[in-house]
């Protein structure tokens, strides 16, 4: 039984994945299935997170995966603003500075509609340039 300590010390319940865990979880399936080898998941640093860092041959995949069920604002890909874009091209500048050498890279964007891709799931790849 996964069990956690609250603050008190008192064991709490684990709590289900978030829709965006679960949107990750599934993106990363999915991108496995198509070949690509998953390298990590949810790369933190100061500059920035990736989602998913895959590689796909011999050229390096930093992708983002983005969940919205409305699309009042664009839907997902119009939340790749450019700000966003600048914080994923640190953080993979951050990445690729940890490396002995550097591959060949490009920016890739999983889009759903739901976490578990039954309403629609678009792979952009080049979503954007560096």
């Amino acid at each position: 039984m996964n069990t956690r300590k609250g603050h008190d010390g008192h064991p709490t319940a684990a709590r289900p994945p978030s829709r965006g865990a679960q949107a990750e979880q599934f993106a990363a399936r999915l991108l496995q299935q198509r070949g690509l080898t998953l390298l990590q998941q949810n790369y933190r640093c100061r500059q920035g997170e990736i989602d998913l860092i895959l590689q796909d041959g011999d050229t390096l995949v930093f992708a983002e995966v983005r969940l919205r069920s409305r699309s009042d604002f664009g839907g997902a890909a119009a939340s790749i603003d450019r700000n966003k874009q600048q914080r994923l091209i640190r953080a993979a500048r951050h990445y690729l500075s940890t490396l002995p050498r550097i591959p060949p890279c490009r920016f890739d964007a999983v889009l759903l509609q739901e976490p578990d891709g039954s309403s629609g799931v678009e792979w952009v790849r080049n979503a954007f340039e560096a």
